[in-house]
């Protein structure tokens, strides 16, 4: 990878992309601090619908794992959503003074698009599908496109395909994964891309 784009501040992959969970581990390394301060996963979501629910999978993927460099909010269990999003951040940050915030969540697309992940450097805006007006979430978010956007969103979120979902919530869930363990062993270049694979 040259170094123009792996600095770069958006990038895009493709869930069934093999070198994915490689790449996106190391654009989100070339980003968080080298600081004191705690990295922090944010996952946006619900488990009442199955497109809405890449969050809190991901959560739940995460949390079946043992993690030393982050810490992670929103489950399948505890799920973060529209309805109690400014509570939870609220209650992050109390516990968490000033944290790097890495924010996960679904979002709809083009057609050709579903089954991309993007992750930014900036933050997530959640509900902008559904036109609600949400806190913005997170230093960097990450965002699987799950679905098409353009009509009858709630509907198409509803009624997305769980496989698909699933699957995207497992590559991040193992780029995460992966970047934890390159903090925790102070690495700035990747590793063992063969460690968490599925």
């Amino acid at each position: 990878m040259n170094l123009k784009g792996r600095f770069s501040k958006e990038r895009q992959f493709y869930f069934q992309d093999p070198s994915t969970v490689e790449q996106l581990s190391d654009a989100l390394l070339s980003w968080v601090p080298r600081t004191q301060k705690e990295i922090i996963v944010v996952c946006v979501g619900t488990d009442r619908s199955t497109g809405d629910s890449l969050g809190p999978l991901t959560g739940t993927l995460l949390h079946n794992n043992p993690l030393h460099s982050l810490s992670v909010y929103g489950t399948l269990d505890e799920p973060i959503h529209a309805v109690n999003l400014e509570e939870k951040l609220t209650d992050i940050t109390s516990k968490h003074p000033n944290p790097y915030i890495i924010a996960v969540d679904a979002c709809l697309g083009k057609p050709k698009s579903i089954g991309t992940i993007l992750t930014k450097l900036e933050p997530l805006k959640p509900g902008a599908a559904l036109n609600k007006k949400l806190p913005e979430v997170g230093d960097i978010h990450i965002s699987g496109i799950v679905n098409i956007s353009g009509y009858m969103e709630y509907f198409v979120l509803q009624n997305t395909r769980l496989h698909i979902v699933m699957q995207i919530a497992q590559s991040i869930s193992n780029s995460l994964q992966q970047l934890d363990f390159a903090l925790a062993n102070n690495q700035t270049e990747f590793i063992d891309k063969t460690r968490y694979s599925s």
